[in-house]
C-alpha cells in the first residue's frame, strides 16, 4: 500500500485534502478514487485513507483506521557530519533515515568542500528534508528525523548542553588515531538503550584543531577498522552497528 507523509493532525472519518508532494505524488502513481493509502504524520503510528476525488493538482481523502505500528530503533542516534560534497549529502541523508537515524546535523569543517549560508544552506536544508521524509515513506518509518540547518562545526560543538549523568549519552568521534577503541568496544560500556551522538568529519576529516575541540566536549574517539573509509561510508557504517 502506497505510504505519503501528511504533516497535519489526522483523525478517523476525516476528510481532508492531502498536501501538494503527496497529492503530486498520488498522481505520478495514477490512483483512482476507491483505492487505499497509508498516511502518517510523524506523530506516531499510520492512518488507512481512501482516495475520494482526484482533481487536476489535488486529491481529496477520507481518512480511517489508526495503527500504532513503530519501526523505530530502540536507541536514539544523532548523526552530526561535515558535509560531503556533491551528491553525497543527498545519499547521506537517504540512508541515514531509512537506517533509523533519530536526527541529522550537518556541519561546515575546516575541510569541508560543500560551503552553505544564508538563503542556499535553508534551500539545502528544506530539500534534505525532503529526502528524508521521503526515505521514511519507502523503508515503514513513521516518524521522520529532522534535518537541523547548517551549523559551524566549533559553534555547534558550543552550544551542546554539558554531560550529565542522570540523562547518559555516549558521544563517538569517529578517528583515524592511533590507539583508538573500536566503536563495537565502546557500545558495550553503555546500555542497549542508550542515545548515542556521531560526529564525523567530510572528506579529509576532521583538523586536528576541530579533533581537540570535539574531545573536549566529551566526545570519545572510536575506530571502525583499519581501512579508510569514504566521509558518508563511516557514517553510516557507525550508525548501523549502534542500531544492530
Amino acid at each position: 500500500m502506497p505510504r505519503f507523509h501528511c504533516p497535519a493532525p489526522l483523525l478517523a472519518g476525516q476528510s481532508m485534502a492531502l498536501p501538494a508532494s503527496a497529492a503530486r505524488h498520488v498522481q505520478v502513481l495514477r490512483l483512482q478514487p476507491g483505492q487505499t493509502i497509508t498516511l502518517f504524520n510523524g506523530e506516531g503510528g499510520e492512518w488507512e485513507a481512501t482516495i475520494t476525488r482526484m482533481g487536476r493538482s489535488d486529491v481529496d481523502v477520507t481518512v480511517g483506521a489508526h495503527t500504532a505500528a513503530e519501526r523505530e530503533p530502540g536507541r536514539a542516534v544523532l548523526l552530526a557530519m561535515g558535509m560531503p560534497a556533491n551528491d553525497r549529502m543527498d545519499w547521506l541523508v537517504e540512508k541515514a533515515a531509512e537506517l533509523g537515524a533519530s536526527t541529522l546535523q550537518p556541519l561546515h569543517t575546516a575541510h569541508s568542500v560543500l560551503r552553505l549560508s544564508g538563503e542556499r544552506a535553508t534551500k539545502k536544508q528544506v530539500h534534505w528534508q525532503s529526502v528524508a521524509i521521503a526515505a521514511c515513506e519507502q523503508c515503514g518509518g513513521n516518524r521522520v528525523p529532522p534535518v537541523q540547518p547548517v551549523a559551524d562545526f566549533a559553534a555547534w560543538l558550543k552550544g551542546l548542553p554539558p554531560l550529565d549523568a542522570a540523562t547518559p549519552v555516549l558521544r563517538c568521534l569517529l578517528s583515524l588515531a592511533d590507539g583508538t577503541q573500536p566503536l563495537a568496544q565502546a557500545l558495550h560500556q553503555v546500555a542497549h538503550d542508550t542515545p548515542v551522538w556521531f560526529l564525523s568529519g567530510p572528506e579529509g576529516g576532521l583538523s586536528p584543531a576541530e579533533d581537540a575541540l570535539a574531545r573536549a566536549a566529551g566526545f570519545v574517539p572510536v575506530t571502525l577498522g583499519l581501512r579508510v573509509l569514504r566521509a558518508e561510508t563511516a557514517a553510516l557504517a557507525a550508525l548501523t552497528l549502534a542500531l544492530a
